[in-house]
């Protein structure tokens, strides 16, 4: 059994600029992604799909191999990571790269673990699922969620408003760092999310999103709690 790590790192971020090779915590982020693919022992090859020549310098300076340049139109705003992995894997496919799973790893997961790692590819092999990803519950219940409109204040599930949160059903969120598949089903299917994925919880001291210098600050935060880094 063959397994492609795809780091997935388009040069194009707006709201934190050249966030993929920005330092965090003394190294590019984007490093933790590589160091952790290439050491984990899972996989048979460490890619990074990329459009950007300096994101592809840090890359392979860290390990990992460009093998080939991203194509521009996945590279926008709207592309979704389906659309930059069927490109990647059908590329792959043309010199001579073919491989049974693949795991689409974000580069801005300085998180990620070879625990988390392997967990999430043991359900993918055992349960025979056509993907597995992390997830992590909401830290408040969403039935009591509210909406503004008009600048009057309501609940958007009012039917939950005596509720007790302990008695609502938890509900998860994507964790945003890793999705592992099955490549034979993903190229038929086209698509990361089906309806046989499966998935491994994740505490939220293990999750950030890094969309904002704020965000930023809070995940180096966590991560200075949870790991040591050698600088």
């Amino acid at each position: 059994m063959s397994n492609v790590a795809i780091i997935t790192a388009r040069g194009g971020s707006k709201r934190i600029p050249r966030k993929n090779i920005k330092m965090f915590r003394g190294k590019p982020i984007i490093a933790y992604s590589i160091e952790t693919a290439l050491t984990c022992g899972l996989f048979d090859y460490v890619m990074v799909s990329t459009d950007d020549e300096e994101i592809a310098d840090r890359a392979k300076s860290h390990g990992a191999d460009v093998p080939f340049i991203r194509n521009a139109a996945t590279s926008d705003d709207f592309s979704g990571t389906a659309d930059v992995i069927l490109e990647v894997l059908n590329d792959l496919k043309k010199i001579g790269k073919e491989f049974d799973n693949a795991c689409c790893i974000y580069p801005t997961a300085p998180f990620i673990t070879k625990q988390t790692l392997e967990e999430a590819f043991d359900l993918l092999t055992k349960k025979k699922f056509d993907s597995v990803f992390p997830i992590c519950p909401f830290s408040y219940p969403i039935q009591r969620a509210l909406e503004i409109n008009d600048s009057k204040t309501s609940m958007v599930w009012p039917e939950n408003l005596s509720k007790r949160s302990q008695d609502l059903s938890p509900r998860f969120h994507d964790a945003g760092q890793f999705y592992w598949m099955n490549v034979k089903t993903f190229l038929n299917e086209k698509k990361v999310f089906t309806e046989n994925t499966g998935s491994i919880i994740l505490n939220e001291m293990q999750v950030q999103d890094i969309d904002t210098e704020t965000d930023w600050k809070i995940a180096e935060l966590k991560h200075s709690l949870l790991f040591t880094t050698n600088v």
